[in-house]
């Protein structure tokens, strides 16, 4: 851990104990004083850009209109760098709406309260699974899910159709079609100006290694293997894993098979490639496909089934969570946000109500994303959230393991000329080792 991040905790550290373990109107029990309600409303702050917090803005506009609870809410793009800040200050927001993966950075640093999930109206329609994605490393609850997606294959239809291939049903399918992407004037415009998959290469956030991870899971590989109890070991350097990175070099090693600058893009700089007619793959989220179908046409693309590796099609599942923080005093209006945020009310609006869906597959089972959006592109979302999806470990930090991988692959994938898997990814399982025994999380 660096001097930063140990400053950071340190600080946090400082927040939690000071606030203790509270209490909300479903909290568990704990002999430590609550925060005070301090009489303002109800703060909630979500990780969402323009377009995602106005969808925010409509959903608690109407819950205020049934239960007359003024709440103030913020979109904070940068909303963990902003937690910092206000931890610094021992005033957090009262909830927050972040990724499912945060739970185990926040727990680490001592940000959020214990949540009883019998005491959620509606949680029974919440699956255990996704429960189970809320759990801290000391088995309590931290969490209430809210919303879920999983990562899908988007390719150009009119591209494949032209060039008359296959949809793709294998890694060797979708590498073969990228080549062709690349080789073959998809667009027929004359020039060599397509390229295969559009690839978010960079290791800023750890995008390479979030990338990756679906193509690691379908040859059997993992960056870690669970062992129960919060406790893992390091896997990046098993065999199975080796055949996953392996594959994807040789992507990033094929001429035209990623766009240009592959390995210096975030996804910011990536995705434009798809959206503008440069490639005509990108495995990604269903939360692109507003802006894909504005700027290509519903028409010109297809949502597929992720084609298979070597053992299965699993991809990278994500989602948010609605966090109550340690600094929270207002019981009763907390509970009734939540159990409205989860009720088929609220999840409806949170998919249909402003400019961009904040849920995308609902966590409550009686809300079809398909029926909702009427649209059967997100029956296949669903179904491979439900069938072949995997998610990263929740109870701990992730963030800088995910971060390590990124840096390790992103070395790896540089050098085409050498042969560098096996080392580089004997490096990375050091690497996680090591931030594993630094979270008391190794086995």
């Amino acid at each position: 851990m660096d001097s930063k991040l140990k400053a950071r905790s340190r600080a946090a550290l400082a927040l939690a104990v000071t606030s203790a373990t509270l209490l909300t109107g479903c909290g568990s029990g704990s002999s430590a004083p609550a925060a005070k309600d301090d009489g303002q409303p109800l703060e909630v702050w979500a990780r969402a850009g323009t377009d995602a917090s106005t969808t925010y803005a409509a959903l608690f506009k109407e819950f205020t209109a049934k239960t007359g609870i003024p709440v103030n809410f913020q979109g904070v793009p940068d909303l963990d760098q902003q937690l910092q800040t206000r931890a610094a200050s021992k005033k957090l927001p009262d909830i927050v709406i972040n990724d499912s993966a945060a739970l185990g950075n926040y727990t680490s640093q001592g940000y959020l309260q214990k949540l009883d999930k019998s005491a959620v109206d509606g949680g029974d329609k919440i699956s255990d699974s996704l429960w189970n994605e809320a759990v801290g490393q000391d088995g309590a609850t931290y969490g209430v899910p809210f919303s879920r997606q999983t990562m899908v294959t988007m390719i150009r239809k009119d591209w494949r159709e032209k060039l008359g291939l296959p949809v793709p049903k294998t890694q060797e399918d979708l590498a073969a079609l990228a080549t062709a992407f690349a080789t073959q004037d998809p667009d027929g415009n004359g020039q060599a100006d397509t390229f295969g998959m559009t690839v978010p290469g960079s290791t800023e956030r750890g995008y390479l290694g979030w990338w990756a991870s679906s193509y690691l899971w379908q040859d059997g590989g993992a960056y870690l293997k669970d062992n129960g109890n919060g406790k893992y070991t390091a896997s990046a350097a098993s065999s199975e894993s080796q055949k996953g990175v392996t594959w994807i070099k040789q992507q990033f090693c094929t001429p035209g098979n990623t766009q240009p600058g592959a390995l210096t893009a975030a996804t910011s700089a990536a995705s434009p490639f798809f959206q503008t007619g440069k490639t005509g793959i990108i495995l990604t989220g269903p939360y692109n496909f507003s802006s894909f179908d504005t700027a290509l046409g519903k028409d010109r693309y297809e949502v597929i089934e992720t084609p298979k590796g070597s053992v299965d099609n699993t991809v990278l599942a994500e989602g948010e969570n609605i966090y109550v923080t340690a600094t929270n005093g207002k019981k009763d209006q907390t509970k009734q946000v939540i159990d409205y945020l989860v009720s088929a009310d609220g999840q409806k609006a949170g998919m249909t109500a402003g400019k961009q869906p904040i849920v995308r597959v609902p966590v409550n089972s009686d809300v079809d994303a398909a029926a909702v959006y009427n649209d059967p592109r997100w029956t296949v979302v669903q179904d491979a959230l439900k069938n072949s999806s995997k998610s990263f470990p929740s109870a701990i930090n992730f963030v800088p393991i995910k971060q390590a991988a990124a840096e390790s692959l992103n070395k790896i994938f540089s050098d085409c000329a050498a042969d560098n898997v096996a080392s580089g990814l004997k490096d990375l399982d050091s690497a996680i080792t090591n931030e594993l025994t630094s979270q008391n999380a190794k086995s």
